[in-house]
């Protein structure tokens, strides 16, 4: 098989595939909206349980919801049937994944679900089996064919029921109005995260900050700056903050001043009441103030005493 082959069998599976998804939606009924409904008022978690191929779907759509504000885990149906099941309260409810809806170790949970009276959402390609059947609510995921060219090993099915997965998230999501900060919560681990739950106390430099005084040349303006590494001058003290000079202060004045520049002082070159930021702000927020403000760095100061400086580059969590 030559190269040309190779590109048109993978278009071949993605023209599946994406028609399968698409196919989706005339086959989405009111039981996914009363599905939202359950798991929306449910007290207790939600169990991912699925055999093979599907129980890996599972497990993703189980990472999904407990990462967007639905308490959940997957759960092996081999592992429920030998003691597992002790995990299941009455509060939860049960999400059983199988494209045939016949898997035997997932059938085999039923009678324990109807006696521990748990909810049951099935989400197979067979809204007439015997999963389906038994379940409160049924997600039809049936394909018309996988994508695999001996149309057996699950490809277009379980791309089908990992849509159905995700559109159950994203419908949970909305409803709850879940915001970035939610999902900063649940990934404090991540950049997002990072950004949305540091806050400016825990970046901020705080060692050998670059003030000058009011009086002072250009000389010591421009050495302070340099050793400081933050583009910027403090003027005064952290006790009495008069102003800041930024490396485009120094530009500026260079150029309307070239004659006089090396005689100015830091009283003539500051910028008085500079912008600010508190330390107990969250990063976010303050790169988003540096950027709208185009400066690479902002002094942080509670109760009119400078606690530190801010840089740009510290916020690149």
């Amino acid at each position: 098989m030559n190269g040309s082959r190779y590109l048109i069998e993978a278009k071949k599976v993605f023209d599946l595939e994406a028609n399968a998804i698409l196919a989706l939606k005339s086959q989405l009924t009111e039981d996914f909206s009363l599905a939202v409904g359950s798991v929306l008022i449910c007290t207790g978690k939600v169990i991912i349980c699925g055999m093979g191929k599907s129980g890996i779907i599972g497990q993703k759509i189980a990472a999904t919801l407990a990462s967007t504000g639905t308490s959940s885990f997957f759960m092996h149906p081999a592992e429920a049937i030998h003691g597992d099941l002790g995990m299941i309260s009455e509060n939860d409810i049960f999400i059983a994944i199988s494209n045939s809806g016949e898997t035997d170790e997932v059938i085999r949970l039923i009678p324990f679900l109807e006696e521990n009276g748990n909810s049951v959402i099935s989400i197979t390609g067979n809204p007439n089996s015997t999963l389906a059947i038994n379940s409160a609510y049924h997600l039809n995921v049936a394909v018309e064919e996988e994508a695999c060219p001996l149309k057996l090993a699950p490809t277009t099915s379980t791309t089908a029921t990992l849509a159905m997965g995700d559109a159950l998230a994203v419908a949970l999501m909305v409803s709850r109005d879940f915001q970035p900060e939610h999902f900063a919560k649940y990934h404090p681990g991540g950049s997002l995260g990072r950004k949305l739950l540091t806050r400016v106390k825990d970046i901020m430099k705080t060692k050998s900050l670059p003030f000058v005084s009011s009086d002072a040349a250009m000389n010591e303006i421009i050495q302070a700056m340099s050793c400081g590494r933050l583009g910027m001058a403090l003027v005064g003290s952290a006790e009495n903050f008069l102003g800041i000079i930024t490396d485009g202060d120094l530009r500026r004045n260079l150029e309307h001043f070239s004659d006089k520049f090396h005689l100015m002082t830091a009283a003539q070159l500051m910028t008085e009441k500079p912008k600010t930021i508190s330390a107990l702000e969250k990063v976010q927020p303050a790169l988003e103030l540096m950027n709208k403000l185009n400066i690479s760095a902002l002094p942080v100061v509670d109760d009119g005493v400078v606690l530190g400086v801010l840089h740009l580059f510290d916020c690149e969590l």
